[in-house]
């Protein structure tokens, strides 16, 4: 059952949790930093952070993607509904009306488009179509 909870939930929560705990903006707070051999500062805020894990959750809903079951299609369903959580609160939510929200919001709506495409693609080679579809494997 846990199959069917898209990974990009986490980011959301880690958000809202984030956002309302702390109010304001805490995105630019430095998380980390660290001062390169360039001599050049660099540092890590939270928002940065927030991103980096939803790339992560993305690559592994692709890996999850790729095998297909039927709990696949349902994943695909939340992961969709997550991605109306998204954009309502972006377009709704103050807090939420951050450049990080929006990239949150577009690594969502890649999982969406990619997770059916892959779902798609993999459901195709399983699925013989044409007019020799029955005279086996070549």
């Amino acid at each position: 059952m846990i199959a069917v909870i898209p990974l990009t939930v986490i980011p959301l929560i880690l958000y809202n949790g984030i956002g309302f705990a702390f109010g304001g903006n805490p995105w630019p707070t430095e998380v980390l930093g660290l001062t390169m051999v360039s001599g050049q500062p660099w540092s890590l805020s939270i928002g940065d952070l927030i991103v980096v894990v939803a790339i992560v959750c993305l690559f592994f809903e692709m890996l999850r993607a790729a095998r297909y079951s039927r709990t696949t299609i349902y994943n695909h369903i939340t992961s969709t509904l997550v991605l109306v959580v998204y954009l309502v609160e972006f377009i709704i939510v103050g807090a939420a009306a951050t450049s990080v929200f929006l990239i949150l919001s577009v690594i969502a709506l890649f999982d969406v488009i990619a997770g059916f495409s892959i779902s798609i693609r993999t459901a195709s080679r399983d699925i013989a179509v044409g007019p020799h579809a029955m005279d086996g494997p070549a």
